[in-house]
């Protein structure tokens, strides 16, 4: 693992941008993961920022989303792929149809965690995956347990997760008990992981980053992982 202090979480953003960028002009048709919450959005606004002065070119560059809330539309203005639209695809020059999230609506979830499977694998895995990372450790919606998980699957939320993600609802008990989420081997088989994290994070970053390896704090496989970057910001 490597660490980046940043000053800011300006700062922050920029660093992650710099990664990003670099990777997708390496990669035309790069295959990023991506994450939401309001740690990542400095990197999204930086990234529409160098679109906007040619720097970025996201015309091949194809996207699937760590998770998504189970019983939300798409155009709810909670839902992950709402927030996605608003803060980053709406903005760059991507093809809607090479961003991928899981449908929070599906009738069978357990076939849709399957479907999401296969958009994975036929995109060939991802790049470079964007994590932030749970108070408790958690990475996408994988939060602690006895065992680390495997591929996409539905999970139900901790009462600290919905606690936290609370403050984005006009009512606590309109935040979904449900999500489907990319698994932590989804996340492991990325090639290159940057998780970005502010300082309120950072003694849960400590104890991924050096403490034991255990499923009960799922960012710690993290260590285990050959190219793993982590930005923290001490603002």
């Amino acid at each position: 693992m490597k660490l980046q202090n940043a000053n800011s979480n300006e700062e922050m953003g920029r660093l992650a941008a710099d990664i990003f960028t670099d990777a997708i002009r390496a990669k035309p048709d790069i295959v990023l993961g991506l994450a939401t919450g309001s740690t990542p959005l400095t990197l999204y606004g930086e990234l529409i920022r160098r679109y906007g002065e040619g720097i970025a070119d996201f015309s091949e560059v194809k996207t699937v989303n760590l998770d998504e809330y189970v019983g939300l539309a798409g155009s709810h203005n909670q839902s992950y792929r709402y927030f996605m639209d608003e803060n980053l695809f709406n903005y760059i020059n991507i093809d809607m149809g090479d961003t991928f999230l899981p449908d929070g609506l599906a009738e069978d979830l357990k076939a849709e965690c399957e479907r999401y499977n296969e958009v994975i694998d036929s995109l060939g895995g991802v790049d470079l995956q964007l994590l932030g990372i749970g108070l408790n450790g958690h990475l996408g919606f994988n939060e602690p347990s006895d065992a680390f998980s495997s591929r996409t699957q539905v999970v139900e939320l901790t009462e600290s997760t919905i606690n936290a993600n609370s403050r984005f609802f006009s009512n606590p008990s309109d935040v979904p008990r449900l999500a489907i989420t990319m698994g932590i081997q989804d996340i492991m088989q990325a090639k290159k992981i940057i998780l970005v994290a502010s300082a309120g994070k950072k003694d849960i970053v400590g104890k991924a980053m050096n403490g034991e390896i255990t499923p009960q704090v799922p960012a710690s496989i993290l260590q285990k992982h050959p190219d793993v970057t982590i930005i923290l910001s001490e603002e």
